[in-house]
């Protein structure tokens, strides 16, 4: 269950705190107006945190820390876009012997632990805790007790207070008084000695901030002192030219944008990729986006002409013509779906895992079973060694299942449901293959799983029905039918003819007569609810 908050009814330091003691794990969404962060956490501790539109790429920090060259830096990148995407700009300098390995977790915790007491300043705005949300990437994960980061937290909030008040913002532009410092005789630190170097009367904050190599509050404390004792003046502010803020504007809100639908706040960024959109009218990112928000909402139709105004686009990528095929498919045009499949293979998507997964779920949409296993047996080929994605293991299972290899289809589900242990489409297709199986108390606790994770599956309540009707605990199985059929009144007449057969049992006449012509209405070819009907017909009141 999701734990959500205000920081000002509950400081970050007492949710991690929180989330520590009860050793959680998942992701920590944290938003200050127009800020969002994010800190994850494995078992009460933090993994990896991070903020949006914050310079904190890791090849800047060694390059300025003076741990490896800006040249190094350059051929690695060279070589990371040349032959090997896959690998992180770490991973490279390692294998190049640019640094020890050592060294880039150091600096890696490093950059984790400053996101953190970065977030500690944040007084207002939102938390959002999602159990079981683990990062894409776990080569940069660290181990960290957030109780360890309390104390250091606590003491930079105090005296960030203080420097706010003489550093109101990052765009104030500040110049050294030279002639005072050398008559002064004050000894400076490191910190400030770094820093007057770079104090030209021409950066702002934030330019000080990347030249320099250390973060906002090593450069706000070292700014705070040098301004109490007169030696920095502020002399202006920054003004970028108007072009230059615009797209730099756009830049923040698609990025606000992506960290807001990631984390399922899809309401701030439908407000941020608007935004954009009105810096940028020409924007296809913000349009692609507002389009999977809709998908998200299930405002299918929506989604379907924000795509396809972009699918007509020359330059539309394969993931555009995917996602209309996915809108396509719902909205039940399948051979639509199937030209924007094509169109999407044709542009680059053959070897896209996810583009493969979609075919092969459409395939057994349409009742081709070989076809679906073959496309879904090859999708996962091209994932390697990650894990598919939860959708992938559900039809897969599906197909599996339906060429008659019920081991394979088990296999399945039972290594999809450990990767994503909180997914109810595949508690669900686990408790059909145990009742099929014959394994009806497995197949009841995994459908009470599916539905503790989602209450509002029907499909779920359902099948645990079917579990409880056939075990002859009738007043349970019609509890669940109910809470099925109130979540989707026409979910199939198979849930109001054993609705009329339970009624039917206790002897409740006018009720199995109305749950059976129900069934009728709904499937008029059911000749067991027409036996029902007629029997019901000739028997003694």
């Amino acid at each position: 269950m999701a734990i959500k908050g205000s920081l000002r009814e509950a400081s970050l330091p007492d949710v991690l705190q929180l989330l520590a003691m009860g050793q959680k794990t998942g992701c920590l969404s944290v938003t200050d107006r127009s800020n969002f962060g994010y800190i994850y956490f494995e078992r009460g501790r933090i993994t990896y945190a991070s903020i949006v539109n914050r310079r904190d790429r890791l090849g800047d920090t060694l390059v300025k820390a003076r741990v490896i060259s800006k040249e190094t830096l350059d051929a690695a990148v060279e070589l990371q876009g040349a032959s090997h995407r896959r690998k992180r700009l770490g991973e490279i300098l390692v294998e190049r012997g640019a640094l020890p390995q050592e060294t880039l977790h150091r600096y890696i915790r490093l950059q984790i632990e400053e996101a953190v007491y970065f977030l500690f300043t944040w007084a207002q705005g939102s938390f959002n805790f999602e159990a079981d949300v683990r990062p894409e990437d776990a080569s940069l994960l660290v181990s960290i007790n957030p109780e360890s980061l309390l104390l250091e937290g606590a003491r930079r909030v105090d005296e960030w207070s203080q420097i706010e008040k003489k550093i109101p913002s990052f765009d104030l532009i500040f110049a050294v008084d030279r002639a005072r410092l050398a008559a002064s005789g004050v000894p400076v630190t490191p910190e400030q000695e770094r820093l007057l170097a770079l104090l030209d009367g021409r950066r702002d904050v934030n330019a000080l901030v990347d030249a320099s190599g250390v973060g906002e509050f090593e450069v706000g404390k070292a700014l705070f002192v040098l301004l109490s004792g007169g030696f920095v003046h502020k002399v202006g502010k920054s003004r970028p030219p108007e072009e230059l803020a615009r797209s730099s504007r756009v830049d923040e809100h698609q990025n606000l944008g992506v960290a807001f639908y990631r984390a399922g706040m899809f309401e701030e960024a439908t407000r941020e990729f608007r935004r954009a959109a009105e810096l940028s009218a020409n924007d296809p990112r913000a349009r692609f986006y507002l389009a999977l928000i809709a998908m998200r909402e299930g405002r299918w139709t929506d989604a379907m002409g924000v795509l396809r105004e972009a699918a007509s686009q020359p330059g539309a990528r394969p993931a555009v013509h995917h996602n209309l095929a996915i809108v396509y498919e719902r909205l039940g045009q399948h051979d639509e779906a199937r030209g924007a499949l094509s169109e999407a293979m044709r542009r680059g998507g053959q070897d896209d895992p996810r583009v493969r997964t979609s075919i092969g779920i459409l395939a057994l949409k349409s009742g081709d079973v070989p076809e679906a296993d073959r496309m879904l047996v090859s999708a996962r080929t091209m994932w390697g060694d990650r894990a598919p994605p939860a959708v992938w293991f559900h039809y897969a299972a599906l197909a599996a299942a339906l060429s008659g290899d019920t081991a394979r289809a088990q296999a399945l589900v039972t290594e999809g449901l450990e990767a994503y242990p909180r997914t109810p489409a595949l508690c669900n297709t686990q408790a059909v293959l145990h009742e099929r199986a014959g394994n009806f108390a497995a197949a009841a606790r995994s459908a009470e799983q599916g539905i503790q994770d989602d209450a509002t599956v029907p499909q779920l309540h359902k099948n645990l029905g079917d579990v409880l009707y056939h075990l002859s605990r009738y007043e349970e199985a019609q509890e669940a039918y109910l809470q099925a059929v109130t979540l989707n009144p026409a979910l199939g007449d198979d849930v109001y003819l054993k609705l009329g057969n339970i009624r039917f049992k206790w002897q409740h006449r006018d009720q199995a007569l109305a749950y059976w012509e129900r069934a009728l209405a709904l499937n008029p070819r059911n000749e067991t609810v027409r036996a029902s009907l007629d029997l019901l017909q000739v028997l003694p009141t």
